[in-house]
């Protein structure tokens, strides 16, 4: 795929979605970065849930600190590896008292240093809170990146870095957010909505499956 055709798939999907969010529930860097922890293997309407009632409730690393990992636990009890992901919240609340003077830093190797903060999470928080550039590949960017042909890799990170290097410059602060919408909605995993798709004439897959 060549740079015109990439050009012209990011060109459409800014036009068809011009200011490209998350759809976890966030007000802070601290609940953003909450959020995404506590997202790994649920889905986004889940941890809503949950978080719509931890953050009214806790919503600083005092705050959460306070509630010990029992009481935190009875907030998230609904998501997915909730154990494990409220000891790992308890101990990064702790440490951004401890060494960050309670706030969420802004570099990878201080993000990654936090319990439960892998490279996913990490660049979902430097690219939504922080907006720099980073390219969180889940699922779904992975998937779609590798059907459409717009940078095919096959590990998670072989894809990240192609993102990075061909996506066009204009389009790198907000291609996650197109991309994992676009997955999550019209490149699904199962059966493809091509018909509702507006990247549909350019996308390799169609090719590829048609000659």
């Amino acid at each position: 795929m060549n740079k015109a055709k990439r050009t012209e798939i990011f060109s459409r999907l800014r036009a068809e979605n011009p200011a490209p969010e998350t759809e976890l529930n966030y007000a802070s860097p601290f609940e953003l970065l909450i959020a995404v922890m506590l997202s790994a293997q649920s889905t986004d309407v889940g941890v809503n849930k949950a978080t719509d009632r931890l953050f009214p409730i806790a919503n600083t690393p005092e705050t959460i600190l306070a509630l010990g990992v029992k009481g935190l636990k009875e907030y998230i009890k609904t998501i997915g590896l909730y154990n494990t992901k409220a000891e790992n919240v308890i101990k990064t609340c702790a440490l951004l008292v401890e060494q960050h003077s309670s706030q969420v830093p802004s570099t990878r190797e201080e993000l990654e240093a936090l319990p439960g903060v892998g490279r996913k999470t990490a660049n979902v928080v430097l690219n939504t809170a922080f907006r720099q550039v980073a390219m969180a590949v889940d699922t779904h960017i992975y998937r779609v990146s590798n059907r459409t042909g717009i940078a095919p890799g096959k590990t998670v990170l072989a894809v990240e870095k192609k993102l990075i290097k061909l996506v066009p410059e204009e389009f790198l602060l907000d291609a996650h957010h197109w991309l994992i919408l676009h997955g999550r909605y019209v490149c699904v995993a199962r059966k493809p909505r091509c018909g509702a798709c507006t990247i549909e004439d350019l996308c390799e897959f169609k090719r590829k499956t048609s000659d």
